[in-house]
């Protein structure tokens, strides 16, 4: 059975995620402070890590520093910060995806489904979507839909966008993304700022509005990541 260890001190988010791991048969473990959630990440080996990032003793910044030390445990972070200076810093010191308060039950379940999926590698199916099926890649054809209408993207458009979105939340600098291009024999550009026009254009094809996009997002001083929720039934459309 699936474990997760849920670390916050506010005693309704407890119980409300509680409610909702519970419909999905996981094995569920609290923790209210940092000392104790250090504790039970060495005595329970949990799967999944659920970390609010205020705490009464110490930070979840710092509890999840130390637990990076000796595990790869996935960590989604839940916290009340929303500047992009904090969340930057959550992921860079090792959380693999965050969400902000308030926030939706549901769609911590699928941050956590989605996770999961990745971390085990259970993600067989040839076919990913995203925000409700606004999204979708069907890697077998390398076809990509917005709204159900074919996009037509250039082959490296095509890398990049299926590399980040194999990762939602995971920071990509420009050096990783040239690297996705140029690994299957892509063409060398010769410098990280192509990535730049790459991602402009990308977000032309794929986003409603590109100047406030939903899917292929800035991390100012690092690079891009891909913004898109995971859908629940991504193994089939």
């Amino acid at each position: 059975m699936t474990k997760i260890l849920i670390v916050d001190d506010e005693k309704i988010i407890l119980e409300v995620l509680e409610a909702y791991f519970e419909k999905e048969n996981w094995d569920i473990l609290f923790a209210s402070n940092g000392i104790e959630a250090l504790k039970k990440v060495k005595e329970e080996n949990p799967d999944l890590i659920i970390l609010d990032l205020m705490l009464p003793d110490i930070s979840g910044e710092e509890v999840c520093s130390l637990t990076r030390k000796n595990s790869n445990v996935p960590i989604i972070m839940l916290t009340a910060k929303s500047t992009e200076d904090d969340l930057i810093n959550g992921i860079v010191i090792g959380a693999d995806d965050y969400v902000t308060k308030p926030f939706s039950p549901r769609e911590v379940v699928v941050r956590v489904k989605a996770l999961l999926r990745r971390t085990n590698k259970t993600e067989t199916g040839s076919q990913l979507g995203f925000n409700n099926r606004k999204l979708k890649i069907d890697k077998l054809k390398k076809e990509v839909k917005q709204n159900d209408q074919i996009i037509g993207l250039t082959p490296n458009e095509y890398k990049l966008l299926l590399s980040m979105a194999s990762y939602p939340g995971r920071v990509y600098s420009r050096s990783d993304l040239l690297g996705k291009i140029q690994e299957d024999g892509g063409y060398f550009e010769g410098y990280e700022r192509s990535i730049d026009t790459h991602i402009k254009n990308l977000r032309k094809k794929v986003e409603t509005d590109s100047r406030h996009p939903e899917f292929i997002l800035t991390v100012f001083g690092m690079g891009y990541k891909f913004g898109g929720v995971p859908d629940e039934d991504n193994a089939s459309f």
